[in-house]
């Protein structure tokens, strides 16, 4: 099977667009490939928690999200994609000019995939890995397009 890149980042980007969360984080997609996802979120006082660094909730949701839509990407089109777990490890605090979540499959499955999502923190040109998530998906039936 021959997958189409163009069609893939289309039906990733349509759902994207749909999502509330990351609408309200001020998230957004920066790159799509079969199989690979980028997110960025730009650092302001509205993802921030008290001492000024981007929550972790904000970082995990956009992990989360980069390693769903990875595996959605190699998905059928009749399939939406559901995390059945994660593991996030937060390695340093989220500060910079930009936070960064890649999103890559690690193995596809049928039903299950497993992906994961390096996350950076970009600053004056340089990047520094600040959290790492390793997530189980799930192939669901009949919700095309759909992530959590």
């Amino acid at each position: 099977m021959t997958i189409d890149a163009a069609r893939v980042e289309k039906r990733i980007r349509e759902s994207f667009a749909k999502q509330g969360l990351m609408s309200t984080l001020g998230a957004t997609l920066s790159h799509v490939s079969p199989g690979r996802v980028e997110i960025v979120l730009r650092p302001g006082p509205q993802v921030s928690q008290q001492h000024g660094f981007v929550h972790a909730g904000a970082v995990s949701a956009i992990a989360d999200s980069a390693a769903g839509y990875a595996a959605l990407s190699t998905m059928p089109e009749d399939r939406g994609v559901l995390t059945t777990e994660f593991k996030i490890n937060l390695v340093a605090p989220a500060a910079g000019e930009r936070i960064v979540a890649r999103g890559a499959v690690v193995k596809a499955g049928r039903t299950l995939t497993l992906a994961q999502s390096e996350v950076f923190a970009e600053s004056e040109g340089r990047e520094r890995l600040i959290a790492l998530l390793t997530a189980t998906l799930m192939a669901i039936e009949g919700r095309d397009g759909i992530t959590d």
